[in-house]
């Protein structure tokens, strides 16, 4: 195709797209006109150095136009910087721009003020997938049989070490995670989180660099072990396993791998039982774990949940991610909600406590769900703080 037809194609594009959105290229003001291969019921957002790489800012939503095609106009009024840095998103880095390969794309750059920029994406990313093998985290077994001396039991626990752990020098902060079964195994009953896979994307992001240490459960044995105390389950071992993973487990890890062992680089976490006791964790240990995992928490078999522990005089900043979904019971959002409110109704606790709470209306109770929001955890809970993309 010669110049002059490329340049009448581009003119011909402006025309189509300034007629159905109402939109005028040629008015003050930069336009965007994206194009995309691959489309979806999703909405796009522009997310970039001018509103601090949030993912899905209502004020940089574009405008859908027609199958594969969006635009977007900055008001005349806008502040740019000197060079624009952004990528296209479907709401979350889960849900961002990808080469046609399925590889991470660069930021991109754009230096006008005013006229038409166009751009194409050919295809987006969907719950952090896909993933590039070489990034998969190192899988390790620590122990077929490491010792629980507060019970008197054995227990398989793995770690998922960053995939260039051993060609680095870094530490790196820790997320003990239940149900190791469900977590990163293939032929899981139930289905699995695919954290493995979900942690190979993140490392593109610089959002992936942690250490998981995956506990299994004691089978038949699961929901007495994740029982604390006296419940509608009756009497449970809760306490004792809670110790074990704070008192012999940890120290253990420090020891061995390169962490970093403070409280504000330890979390905790679960779903459902696992979710129940992993909050408890955070409840006797708060100088141990600064951070929580509270997936579908079972808090039906507690409904009158004790916060009078000591520490609540004095709490320690502490974030809380809290998933519930909403096709999971009748009372799964009502009791999450219910324990949200418990939790900060004292003023000291809310200066302290940060509590994410991310309802899915549609989310089952199920692997399925808690994989999806994996990521958004991790990333909330251990990097909120990095900022740009690149």
């Amino acid at each position: 195709m010669k110049i002059n037809q490329v340049i009448s194609q581009m003119d011909l594009e402006e025309k189509i797209i300034k007629s159905k959105s109402g939109a005028n290229p040629d008015s003050t003001g930069l336009t965007i006109q994206l194009t995309t291969d691959e489309d979806d019921h999703r909405p796009v957002y522009l997310s970039g150095n001018f509103n601090d790489w949030a993912t899905q800012d209502r004020r940089f939503l574009l405008q859908k136009v027609e199958f594969g095609k969006y635009i977007f106009q900055f008001p005349q009024d806008f502040n740019y910087p000197d060079e624009l840095a952004y990528k296209f998103t479907k709401g979350d880095w889960s849900e961002v721009e990808i080469d046609r390969y399925g590889n991470r794309t660069p930021n991109r750059h754009c230096q006008k003020k005013s006229g038409v920029q166009l751009e194409h994406v050919p295809r987006w990313r969907k719950n952090w997938l896909p993933y590039r093998p070489s990034q998969l985290p190192q899988v390790h077994l620590i122990s077929e049989e490491f010792e629980i001396p507060q019970l008197n039991k054995k227990r398989k626990v793995w770690a998922l070490l960053p995939h260039d752990y051993d060609t680095s020098t870094e530490h790196y902060p820790v997320l003990y995670l239940q149900d190791a079964q469900n977590l990163f195994n293939e032929n899981a009953a139930f289905g699995n989180w695919q954290i493995d896979k979900k942690l190979a994307v993140m490392s593109d992001y610089g959002i992936g660099k942690i250490i998981i240490i995956a506990i299994e459960h004691a089978d038949k044995e699961r929901l007495i072990e994740y029982n604390v105390g006296k419940t509608l389950l009756g009497e449970g071992q809760g306490k004792q396993y809670i110790r074990f993973v704070t008192d012999t487990l940890k120290p253990f890890i420090d020891k061995n791998f390169r962490t970093k062992s403070d409280r504000e680089h330890t979390g905790i976490g679960g779903s459902s039982m696992g979710g129940l006791v992993s909050i408890f964790s955070g409840l006797m240990y708060p100088e141990v774990y600064g951070k929580l995992m509270i997936f579908s928490p079972s808090l039906w078999v507690i409904p009158k949940i004790k916060l009078s522990f000591p520490h609540f005089y004095e709490p320690m900043d502490t974030k809380i991610y809290l998933y519930a979904g909403g096709d999971e019971s009748e009372t799964m959002i009502k009791h999450v909600k219910k324990f949200k409110k418990r939790l900060l109704k004292k003023e000291n606790v809310r200066d302290k406590i940060q509590v994410n709470l991310s309802i899915n209306h549609e989310g089952k109770h199920s692997e399925t769900y808690w994989s999806d929001e994996f990521p958004k955890a991790i990333e909330w809970l251990f990097f909120s703080e990095r900022k740009g993309s690149e």
